[in-house]
């Protein structure tokens, strides 16, 4: 029932910062936990990092950790996630997404887990 869509992706320099954003809409809003997940052709999503909508609880990727920020406006319905000093290696599409169930039930990093999903934005990082 809601929909999520992602922007903000595009062609970088190695070093560089881009900020995607992804904006809850069609309904009501009611998932728990919403994060970022990334896919390059032939190889599974991986998860980036997730929050928690209440209390902005998070958690990263060990690849991403340190130089990637997720955050959120609640009174927006609007996820962010800020990546710094971009390197090749983050090139993919990255997607949006939303989970009903709660932050202590498990699976954070499990795609499966996930309800709502946006239709990716891409982020090409350039050496």
């Amino acid at each position: 029932q809601v929909q999520l869509v992602e922007s903000g992706g595009g062609l970088v320099q190695a070093g560089g910062s881009l900020r995607l954003s992804c904006v809850a809409s069609g309904g009501t809003f009611s998932s728990s936990v919403m994060g970022w997940f990334r896919q390059v052709p032939g190889k599974e999503r991986e998860f980036v990092a997730a929050i928690s909508w209440s209390s902005g609880s998070t958690l990263y990727a060990d690849s991403v950790k340190g130089r990637f920020t997720i955050s959120r406006d609640n009174a927006k319905n609007t996820l962010y996630l800020q990546m710094n000093r971009l390197i090749p290696d983050d090139t993919a599409a990255y997607y949006c997404a939303g989970r009903t169930r709660g932050w202590y039930g498990g699976g954070l990093r499990d795609l499966k887990t996930y309800d709502y999903w946006g239709q990716g934005t891409q982020v090409t990082v350039s050496s």
